[in-house]
């Protein structure tokens, strides 16, 4: 099955490069970063991930167009997960992960449903060199520094194509819109999720949206949308069946379900632009003993 939706992703991404390409323009860029720090002032799990987005189309008049490959999203993620005591960690405590992905995904609609599919191609282990920036950063900051036997018993050197798909379909309530969705990602992690989110307020109207894979936040891509404020809840569950992150061959135990609850808040001024979200983490696997909370953060300031 794997081998299957891998195949079909590299022919997808083939074909869109070859769609148009001359005819596409730069039509946004968006980030978030996310932290735990920001969150639970913890240094834990899930610790530390930004997520970065350039599209690329034709055009943009408001909504996604109804022909894929038409608008092309060029995505970079990266991520640090740790152990809850980077110096001495646990027995059975999740092993210390780089992950690093390059990806090329398309957003189009068919019949009001919101598309969103494309493939990443996530590496992870020491040649990231992500282990080796977090020691930098946190001797710089004077934070305590994961130790060799944390950094020895990381996950590995690796390479995972990823297909990632999500459906949605928003809904307008008055002032606040409704938008359900459904998204599969088979490689790195293989799981099925679903969920909602909701939005109170116009900013993010009318623009494209990327959700972050981490928190489940979603980014803005464009600065269309008048000054003021807008409020976002949601929340969803996911099924794990496969996790290189927490791997079957060391004895990990993966939970159930994946749980993710967030809220957050958009902010548009007249020259700069901003958002703040926090998000709680279900537990990941077996022995975890309880989740935890991170922030996710984007500013744009103009002066």
């Amino acid at each position: 099955m794997i081998r299957f939706f891998t195949a079909a992703a590299l022919g997808l991404l083939f074909l869109t490069s070859q769609a148009d390409a001359g005819e596409r323009v730069r039509l946004g860029y968006g980030r978030l970063i996310n932290n735990d720090f920001i969150g639970d002032t913890q240094d834990r799990w899930r610790t530390g991930s930004i997520a970065s987005s350039r599209i690329y189309g034709s055009g943009w008049d408001g909504a996604l167009p109804d022909r894929f490959g038409d608008l092309l999203e060029f995505r970079i993620n990266g991520e640090i997960i740790a152990p809850d005591n980077l110096v001495n960690p646990a027995a059975g405590d999740r092993p210390f992960a780089g992950s690093l992905s390059f990806g090329m995904h398309t957003h189009y609609q068919h019949s009001k449903t919101e598309i969103s599919m494309g493939l990443d191609m996530v590496m992870t282990g020491p040649m990231t060199g992500l282990g080796d920036f977090q020691s930098a950063l946190h001797d710089g900051l004077g934070i305590e520094e994961a130790s060799d036997t944390a950094l020895a018993g990381q996950i590995g050197n690796g390479v995972y194509p990823t297909f990632v798909m999500e459906l949605g379909r928003e809904y307008a309530l008055g002032r606040a819109a409704f938008r359900p969705f459904l998204e599969t990602r088979i490689g790195v992690e293989t799981m099925l999720r679903a969920g909602a989110d909701i939005t109170i307020g116009q900013i993010g109207g009318g623009e494209l949206l990327v959700r972050d894979p981490a928190s489940g936040q979603r980014y803005r891509t464009m600065q269309k949308s008048p000054a003021g404020y807008s409020f976002v809840v949601g929340a969803d569950i996911a099924h794990v069946t496969d996790s290189a992150y927490l791997p079957a061959s060391r004895g990990y135990a993966l939970t159930d379900s994946r749980q993710r609850v967030r809220a957050g808040m958009h902010w548009l001024g007249e020259n700069s632009s901003g958002f703040y979200g926090l998000t709680w983490l279900g537990e990941e696997f077996e022995g975890q003993g309880e989740g935890q909370v991170v922030g996710s953060i984007r500013l744009n300031l103009n002066f």
